[in-house]
């Protein structure tokens, strides 16, 4: 062990050697009878740095990701309370007969399952609106108007988020002139504390 300058001692019989290791790469040994200076031997080790592979970051693109997590949860997004009167119309489909699908009878009295997958169905949603806020209302639309930067950036973002409705039903111009108007209410609020 070394201590906090680097220095170590170590005892060893003259006829035998050292050798010193890190990570697994090994130098030559030392046979200690053919080491001039005991008290001042210095070693390093030589590390190759490994190099990795070029990675390349695409920009996120919103609407690709939505439907590719529609496609992975399409169950979940188009989950419909059971109904235990709905008609069945026969195995053939031909309408010869009709009666209660037995399943759906079943799937009605499973209440926790039906209370999970619709939360679950509404947290899908809600992330999925979430998602479509963060792409409409983002922070270098933002900053193009504001020029906020860092936290007063995060702080101004978070406090005057729009809302999901809003987002869906306007413009580009819409969101921009939103900003503004948010940006001047925000200096205002500044001002006054």
């Amino acid at each position: 062990m070394t201590d906090s300058t680097g220095s170590y001692e170590i005892n060893v019989p003259p006829d035998d050697s050292i050798y010193f290791s890190y990570l697994g790469r090994a130098t030559v040994r030392y046979p200690v009878k053919d080491i001039n200076t005991l008290n001042n031997f210095d070693i390093a080790l030589h590390v190759d740095p490994t190099e990795l592979k070029e990675v390349s970051v695409m920009p996120r693109d919103y609407r690709g990701d939505s439907l590719q997590n529609r496609k992975d949860y399409e169950k979940y997004f188009n989950f419909k309370k059971p109904n235990p009167f709905t008609l069945n119309s026969g195995s053939s489909g031909l309408g010869m007969g009709a009666g209660f699908d037995v399943d759906q009878i079943i799937r009605y009295f499973q209440f926790d399952r039906t209370r999970r997958l619709l939360a679950f169905q509404r947290r899908l949603e809600e992330d999925e609106q979430d998602k479509y806020i963060d792409h409409r209302f983002n922070p270098s639309m933002v900053l193009r108007v504001t020029h906020l930067q860092g936290d007063e950036l995060d702080s101004f973002m978070m406090k005057y988020r729009p809302s999901y409705t809003f987002c869906v039903r306007a413009t580009d111009y819409d969101l921009m002139e939103y900003t503004k108007l948010a940006f001047t209410e925000y200096q205002k609020d500044r001002k006054d504390r």
